[in-house]
């Protein structure tokens, strides 16, 4: 029985053949390796295209922005997976990246709804405050008043000359948002993410790539750490310490 609508039984990334790969209709070894940087590479596998300029200087810098921000859940999840099976890498890898929902790191896909609905930012703002709901993009436990990472791609985006509807839209939400709530709101990394692609070209289905790729880095490097220098099992006795049980 078929579920959901057919496709057409046809990809347009890659094919191996006996004496070449090809890759988004380009000779791997004959082109692509050596001429294109990772980052550029991506950007082609994603989208089909080999990016501009911007599109490669911004997604580099999201990608180091959103790589690694210390022993966030992702990571404890992790180092506490390799831990108790050291030799299974790539479920820690993927015990961390299962955890790249709407409140970590796919908080980006979030803001992109926001950013693209037509209503003004004060409606849509007021609307979600009234539902005591969080608004994306917006709120952070450790930066207060700003998120560092967030005025720095603002920053460069106007630098570069790339800021456009998005990114004024993303500046009209921190207004709202201080309306809304009666208070300053610290936007956070993800809404300039989101901003920033969308108006650079990217499509909106693309930018939960952007930190699970850039947090898959962060997760190798926490994994090369925790077999030097095993914490895991620490992590696992101080959460038990610290969490009261009842009956």
């Amino acid at each position: 029985m078929q579920i959901g609508k057919a496709a057409a039984p046809v990809s347009h990334i890659a094919q191996a053949y006996p004496d070449r790969v090809e890759v988004r209709g380009r000779d791997l070894t004959g082109d692509l390796m050596g001429r294109l940087t990772f980052t550029e590479y991506f950007h082609l596998l994603l989208t089909g295209e080999e990016p501009t300029g911007p599109q490669r200087f911004f997604l580099d810098l999201l990608l180091v922005a959103i790589a690694e921000h210390g022993m966030m859940p992702t990571n404890v999840a992790a180092r506490m997976t390799l831990a108790a099976d050291p030799g299974s890498l790539h479920g820690a890898v993927a015990a961390g990246i299962l955890g790249c929902g709407p409140v970590i790191l796919g908080t980006a896909e979030e803001c992109a709804k926001v950013l693209a609905d037509p209503r003004e930012p004060r409606e849509i703002a007021k609307e979600i405050r009234a539902a005591n709901g969080k608004l994306p993009g917006f709120g952070h436990p450790v930066h207060k008043p700003l998120d560092p990472r967030a005025e720095r791609i603002l920053e460069l985006a106007g630098e570069q000359g790339v800021s456009g509807r998005n990114v004024e839209r993303a500046r009209a939400f921190r207004d709202a948002a201080a309306e809304a709530w009666g208070r300053p709101l610290t936007m956070n990394v993800s809404m300039p993410i989101a901003a920033v692609m969308l108006d650079l070209g990217f499509p909106a289905t693309a930018i939960k790539a952007v930190p699970i790729l850039a947090r898959t880095a962060g997760l190798l490097a926490h994994l090369a750490e925790e077999r030097e220098n095993p914490i895991g099992f620490l992590m696992a006795a101080h959460a038990e310490e610290a969490i009261e049980y009842t009956r």
